[in-house]
């Protein structure tokens, strides 16, 4: 049998070490960390400081306080003068509210009450008046309620009021 022929070992100029084994999360080699463009070895240069703010002056202080107090004295003075005052503001407004009242209640006349007949073919609007003024022209005598209600012949005359929730009919004598 025949031994193959050797061949000599091929050496490696220089001998190469294995990489050495690094802590996890190092880098193998340290760079150093310079700003860009910033020359190796030349300190960094530093912010610039902001200038200081001047001291405020007592003056500033009392002008702000004297506008504060002007803000909320007008302010609280409007809603004393607004809750008191009998010509204006809320007494004002409570007499505009009973003025509607006491206008949609003229319209709307009670057994008793004397009233006047306006625009009679059209839209008739019974008003109360006084019954001893001229413009007395009838007085009320009952409401009959219910559409298909007719006043009696005692009645001068019968006003029909259709509404969104009730029917009747006023009827009225001559005075």
């Amino acid at each position: 049998m025949s031994v193959p022929p050797q061949y000599p070992q091929h050496q490696q100029y220089p001998p190469q070490q294995p990489y050495p084994q690094q802590p996890y999360g190092q880098q193998p080699y340290p760079h150093p960390q310079q700003p860009y463009g910033q020359p190796y070895g030349q300190p960094m240069p530093q912010p610039p400081i902001p200038p200081r703010r001047p001291q405020a002056s007592p003056l500033r202080g009392l002008i702000t306080a004297v506008v504060l107090l002007a803000i909320f004295g007008g302010g609280a003075w409007y809603v004393y003068d607004y809750n008191t005052n009998p010509n204006g503001g809320k007494a004002k407004k409570e007499a505009e509210r009973t003025a509607k009242v006491d206008e949609a209640k003229k319209h709307q006349p009670q057994r008793g009450d004397c009233v006047k007949i306006e625009h009679p073919d059209n839209d008739p609007l019974p008003t109360i008046v006084d019954c001893g003024s001229p413009e007395a022209q009838y007085k009320m005598g009952e409401t009959l309620l219910g559409a298909d209600k007719h006043c009696g012949p005692e009645y001068a005359i019968g006003l029909r009021t259709v509404g969104r929730f009730s029917n009747s009919t006023m009827c009225f004598t001559k005075v």
